[in-house]
């Protein structure tokens, strides 16, 4: 978090130095107010990149392996611009490496670990161990040590789900 306040004041200082740049060059006709206004795009600069930035970040550091299910895009009326182009705040992915396929009773399983990556002031990760029935196409989470499924929370899975189709198309 310190290495971003600190890019974001060079990012300032650098767009005030821009500014400080073209007053100079105007021979001073361009009015004292803009080299603030310069440094403050240039942090505002900073800061909305960083944020539009950080899905493909965190995805980059993904393993090969790992396949994103679902994303979680929002719209805030304090960032105005994500009205135009929304904020990815959240993803799922499933780890193909960790999945465990069954046959049983005739019935396809597949146990697999579900992640679920949130953007907040610190980034939280949560993962959720699941077990999905690919031929009914329930899914539920497993809880405990012993892993047991949890029924309350039985829910079927749409067929034309990224998460289906990772997790009961690859195997």
């Amino acid at each position: 978090m310190i290495w971003h306040l600190i890019a974001a004041v060079f990012a300032g200082l650098g767009a005030a130095g821009v500014g400080l740049l073209l007053r100079t060059l105007s021979a001073k006709r361009l009015p004292r107010w803009i080299v603030p206004v310069f440094a403050g795009l240039g942090i505002l600069g900073y800061q909305i990149n960083h944020e539009y930035s950080w899905f493909e970040h965190k995805r980059s550091q993904l393993p090969a392996t790992a396949q994103v299910v679902e994303t979680e895009e929002e719209r805030m009326f304090w960032r105005p611009w994500t009205y135009a182009l929304p904020l990815t705040v959240g993803f799922s992915v499933v780890d193909q490496s960790s999945t465990r396929y069954q046959e049983v009773d005739g019935e396809s399983l597949v146990e697999f670990i579900l992640y679920r990556f949130e953007r907040e002031y610190v980034d939280r990760l949560d993962h959720q161990p699941h077990l999905m029935n690919c031929a009914t196409r329930e899914m539920v989470p497993l809880t405990g040590e012993d892993r047991s499924p949890n029924l309350q929370a039985l829910h079927e899975v749409d067929a034309s789900s990224p998460l289906y189709e990772a997790v009961c198309t690859n195997g």
